[in-house]
């Protein structure tokens, strides 16, 4: 019996130890999302009417360990281009395309690139019936702040991995 007590706490220490490893938990300063240390405090500098966009990039930032900070020592991500485009296709439905095309960089702290300009879109459609009631508002509204979302999660996952092409000296000089 008392071997059998052995074996079931095993069994149970395994099970508890691949469910906390299942789950996504790993022992603090190991995060595999952690930003890398010259971008670990980061300004945001984006176009006007992109709250929506400012507030998620935030929460994803502040997430992967960036500290968002005002301060002289702070890089500086610049949204240099923020596109949404409806694109409206008519047949029996009628089908709504939702684009959103943001281009940004990181910049130092006197404002010179560190990185080149990167474009990102993200995409949604729906479609509807004109004969029938609708709630094309509600629906375009709610992908609306999916495509947001999705911009926000690639731009911090980009810096998280530190997946920006640098800017090198010569390509500064054109």
């Amino acid at each position: 019996m008392h071997f059998a007590q052995r074996i079931a706490a095993v069994i149970i220490t395994l099970g508890l130890s691949a469910s906390l490893a299942g789950c996504g938990f790993y022992l603090k300063g190991t995060n595999p999302t952690a930003a890398p240390l010259a971008y670990q405090k980061l300004n945001l500098v984006l176009p006007k009417k992109t709250d929506e966009l400012e507030k998620q990039l935030s929460v994803y930032l502040a997430a992967s360990g960036v500290q968002l900070s005002n301060a002289n020592d702070a890089y500086t991500l610049r949204v240099l281009e923020y596109t949404p485009r409806r694109q409206l296709l008519n047949g029996k439905l009628t089908e709504v395309l939702l684009r959103l095309t943001v281009t940004f960089q990181i910049e130092d702290h006197q404002g010179n690139p560190i990185t080149a300009p990167r474009t990102l879109t993200a995409a949604r459609s729906y479609q509807y019936d004109l004969a029938t009631v609708n709630t094309e508002n509600q629906e375009e509204s709610y992908l609306d702040h999916i495509v947001i979302d999705d911009i926000a999660q690639q731009i911090a996952r980009q810096i998280a991995a530190n997946r920006l092409p640098k800017i090198t000296p010569q390509s500064t000089s054109n």
